[in-house]
């Protein structure tokens, strides 16, 4: 059985509160600068609205977090329009919400690039902060065992299109080969827990 989505419509023809994607996208669908954004709980969903979308992307909310969940982390994420298509990723704090980075779009890529490389920008970010003890989760287990081998095992074709994307990679990479991870690279469980806290909400 499908979870249960709530999605809030900070701008569109109608905002509020919507528990069906058809409804969330008569909405936003068409209309110039929608924003919106699915959440896993109603309460989350309607802090989120009353607060109003700036509050909500600069992290000036706090939600409850499953109590198995480490609040002070940092949870990835990336969104890709189609497979390949146009790609982008980012890193929250776990406890608020609050963007760290964010990278793109970029032009072409694929979810599982995406995910690899905002675990390591992650990496990278936290050791420039001293942080070398701070969780990174992921929902991807494919991104997780890529940077766990330090090599990726992408089809995706090299060229103009994806070149921006695979030089990222590149530098990702080599990041991995000479700085050693000592972060704890932890699996998001979205069944249990709902969508990560980095989620675009765009599903």
């Amino acid at each position: 059985m499908a979870r249960q989505k709530y999605y809030v419509v900070w701008k569109g023809r109608e905002p509020g509160i919507y528990t069906t994607w058809d409804e969330c996208s008569a909405q936003v669908n068409g209309f110039p600068g929608a924003q919106y954004k699915a959440f896993d709980r109603l309460n989350e969903a309607r802090a989120a609205f009353e607060a109003g979308r700036d509050a909500w992307k600069q992290g000036r909310l706090r939600f409850d977090l499953p109590p198995e969940v480490i609040a002070d982390s940092v949870s990835v994420d990336a969104a890709c329009d189609g497979s390949p298509g146009r790609l982008e990723y980012r890193g929250v704090y776990t406890a608020t919400g609050e963007e760290l980075f964010r990278v793109g779009p970029l032009p072409l890529g694929t979810n599982n690039l995406g995910e690899f490389l905002a675990i390591v920008h992650a990496l990278a970010w936290l050791k420039q902060q001293g942080r070398g003890d701070l969780p990174v989760y992921s929902d991807s287990r494919t991104a997780r065992q890529w940077v766990r081998q330090k090599r990726v095992r992408s089809r995706l074709p090299r060229t103009e299109e994806t070149e921006p994307v695979w030089s990222l990679v590149d530098r990702a990479l080599e990041w991995l080969a000479q700085n050693e991870v000592t972060n704890p690279l932890l699996d998001w469980d979205t069944e249990r827990w709902g969508e990560i806290r980095a989620d675009f909400g765009r599903k």
